[in-house]
């Protein structure tokens, strides 16, 4: 069943479409009259003037109205998502990570190297190149781990040189391969939902982090969460991001109201309170700052509340986006009003 969201106000969508504004990626799509094509966002495409400009919930009311999909941004793809034409490509650097890669094996597979740097800049924050190198990297610090000597792993993942491994190395880890080989590791993916793309990092055991692709304060918590779990942090999946991906899945689609995650959320003494407090905000409810303030013991602390619940690094599953002004206002969130208006929107069905 499809779930009728209320739109923002045309300026706003507006500007937003002129600016190309990834946070409202899932928020509306853009219909042009001229041409009949409905877009993203965030499509690079000429803009159109604004009175030839009219929006829409979804894919499915933009084709009830007659638009047909813009082929350039591919607006009834899900966000974020690989493309056919390069998941075989994804498909073979997991097979075999400690391959190098070239641009002559792109183009063997039949692929322009300028569309896949494009689209790995766009879609994982960095080139091609330097996707499949932390690959490499984080193969290399696997094998160490399991006791194979430094200089093995360097070789047999593609490195000409000890040195050349080591320094790369120390760029991805932010330690040498000896002193990260006794260090948590963290697996960090890019996650497609309908609001935009999520960054997600989990170790063996426990979700760490969740949060928007696009939020600004995405480097300063993956800073504080190194700093507070002493982890180093490489490109990768495993069972507790796989299973993050399924229930935001199922959140999205309405048939799931609360995770079963297993999370780690390590902070001050007060910030735990705070968002121990916030997973005990029933689904479809609101609570105001002030709520929380009570219920952590600390009335007076509204404002420290709020600080603690706009440093949450475990968006949605940790639902911070259920806190709002004692007036009834949405306020902050770190996300973006409109994704919290959305998920408050989606938990009231």
């Amino acid at each position: 069943m499809e779930i009728q969201l209320e739109l923002p106000e045309r300026a706003e969508m507006l500007d937003a479409f002129l600016a190309r504004d990834p946070s409202y990626e899932g928020v509306f799509l853009t219909g042009v009259v001229t041409t009949g094509i409905f877009c993203r966002t965030t499509c690079t495409a000429r803009k159109p003037k604004p009175e030839n400009v009219e929006f829409f919930p979804s894919a499915h009311a933009a084709l009830l109205a007659g638009y047909r999909a813009c082929l350039r941004c591919r607006p009834m793809e899900p966000v974020g998502e690989a493309p056919d034409w390069v998941r075989p490509l994804i498909e073979e650097v997991e097979s075999d990570a400690s391959r190098r890669w070239t641009d002559r094996d792109l183009r063997r597979l039949g692929l322009e190297p300028t569309r896949v740097r494009r689209w790995f800049k766009q879609h994982h924050g960095m080139t091609f190149h330097a996707y499949s190198r932390a690959r490499r990297l984080a193969s290399a610090m696997g094998r160490i781990r399991e006791g194979d000597p430094v200089t093995r792993a360097a070789f047999d993942s593609g490195y000409d040189s000890l040195s050349g491994f080591q320094e790369a190395f120390r760029k991805l880890a932010g330690a040498s391969p000896t002193a990260a080989a006794d260090a948590p590791v963290v697996s960090v993916t890019r996650l497609s939902t309908p609001l935009g793309l999520m960054v997600a990092a989990a170790d063996a055991e426990n979700l760490l982090l969740l949060e928007f692709a696009d939020r600004r304060m995405l480097s300063t918590q993956f800073r504080t969460l190194a700093r507070r779990t002493g982890s180093v942090f490489v490109p990768g999946g495993g069972e507790i991001l796989e299973r993050t991906r399924a229930q935001l899945d199922e959140y999205f689609e309405g048939t799931r109201s609360e995770f079963d995650l297993p999370v780690h959320a390590p902070g001050t003494p007060f910030q735990e309170e705070v968002w121990d407090a916030l997973r005990e905000i029933p689904s479809g409810e609101t609570r105001s700052y002030s709520d929380i303030a009570e219920r952590v013991g600390r009335p007076t602390a509204v404002r420290a509340v709020a600080r603690a619940n706009g440093t949450n690094r475990l968006a949605i599953v940790i639902p911070c986006h259920r806190v709002i002004a004692a007036d009834g206002g949405l306020s902050g969130y770190g996300g973006g009003v409109w994704r919290k208006r959305r998920l408050l929107e989606l938990e009231r069905g």
